[in-house]
């Protein structure tokens, strides 16, 4: 019985996951699913209730994994981590392990900035994203807060620019990079991401409200 109920949740987990990638979160309906699974859409509401509660379900079951191992990889370094160390607790969980049922259901939510605000950020990484912020506020303390959270972004972005563009980066380059390596291709990360965080901070620009009078002058 058990194990019944263990494999009819797993393959609705599957044909949602499969079909948001295809489709999109949206334009998918409990019909598709439910078709795709080959179950009823009794079982989805016994396993989900809702629509919602599924999407969330679908994306919790793939970043979940990889947010333990982020903070345990970076409790690992110590009270005191060095920037390499925090950039590479962040990365390489995503870039080193099977990633690539998750690829296609991150580019849909990637693609639409405020499901991944609200269905990713919010409920999945936020407290995660928060745990990095006050790591890198006990290795960078020179930098300001919005300096740290703007070189937060770009690291998050440049791996999902990684994650989203592996599949043609050996074409592009003509063999030259191989993104297959993933140790090789997270060092390279690491080392690019932690030299933009030991960056000087800028001078601060001119405020809006001094840009204003300028601009009337």
């Amino acid at each position: 019985m058990t194990e019944t109920v263990v494999d009819t949740k797993t393959r609705i987990l599957d044909a949602a996951e499969k079909l948001f990638a295809d489709k999109g979160f949206y334009a998918t309906s409990l019909r598709d699913i439910t078709a795709e699974a080959d179950v009823n859409l009794a079982a989805v509401n016994y396993h989900f209730q809702t629509k919602d509660s599924l999407i969330d379900a679908v994306i919790g079951r793939r970043i979940a994994p990889v947010n333990r191992l982020r903070l345990e990889m970076l409790a690992a370094a110590g009270p005191h981590p060095s920037v390499e160390q925090i950039v590479a607790a962040f990365v390489a969980p995503l870039l080193e392990r099977g990633i690539s049922p998750m690829l296609p259901m991150m580019g849909r939510a990637l693609a639409s900035p405020d499901l991944f605000l609200f269905r990713i950020f919010k409920k999945h990484l936020a407290a995660v994203a928060d745990q990095f912020g006050k790591a890198f506020e006990t290795a960078l303390p020179s930098l300001s807060s919005a300096e740290r959270m703007w070189r937060l972004l770009f690291m998050a972005g440049s791996m999902a620019h990684v994650l989203s563009w592996s599949h043609v980066v050996g074409e592009m380059t003509e063999g030259v990079c191989d993104p297959t390596d993933r140790e090789d291709v997270t060092a390279r990360l690491v080392r690019f991401v932690a030299a933009g965080f030991r960056a000087t901070e800028p001078p601060r620009s001119a405020q809006p409200a001094d840009a204003v009078r300028l601009g009337a002058a």
